[in-house]
C-alpha cells in the first residue's frame, strides 16, 4: 500500500478515487457495507471524505483485494478490531461493573454521611 494520502481536511468522492484507486461506485456501495467509512455530507448532499475515511478505504480494499476477504469476512474482522476498545476494565462484565460502581458509590454516600455527623 504505497499511497499516499494528502495532508487535507477534506476529499471529495473523486480524489478518495483517485488516491485510492478504487471507483466511486465502489466506494458508494463500502459506505453502505462499512461502518468504518463515513463521509461528511453538505447540504447539496455531496460527500467528503475525512482523512481517516480514506485509511479506511485502504484497509478494505487490502482485506478485499490482496488478502481476498470476503465482504462478510471482513466485516467481521473489522468488527473483532472493534471489540477490545468496548471491552470493560478488569475483565468485568457490564451487570457486575454497574454493581462494582454501585458499591463504590455507597461506600462514598456512607463515608460522608459518617464524616458529616462528627
Amino acid at each position: 500500500m504505497a499511497e499516499t494520502i494528502p495532508d487535507k481536511l477534506y476529499f471529495k468522492i473523486g480524489e478518495v478515487s483517485s488516491i485510492t484507486g478504487v471507483e466511486p461506485y465502489i466506494l458508494r456501495y463500502w459506505e453502505s457495507e462499512f461502518k468504518l467509512v463515513k463521509p461528511y455530507r453538505t447540504k447539496s448532499n455531496q460527500r467528503l471524505y475525512r482523512k481517516k475515511d480514506v485509511e479506511s478505504v485502504l484497509k478494505i480494499k487490502k482485506m478485499l483485494y490482496e488478502e481476498k476477504f470476503t465482504i462478510a469476512g471482513a466485516k467481521k474482522k473489522i468488527k473483532s478490531y472493534e471489540t477490545p476498545e468496548k471491552q470493560l476494565p478488569l475483565g468485568f462484565s457490564q451487570g457486575k461493573y454497574k454493581q462494582a460502581l454501585e458499591d463504590v458509590l455507597v461506600e462514598i454516600k456512607n463515608l460522608y454521611n459518617s464524616l458529616c455527623n462528627n
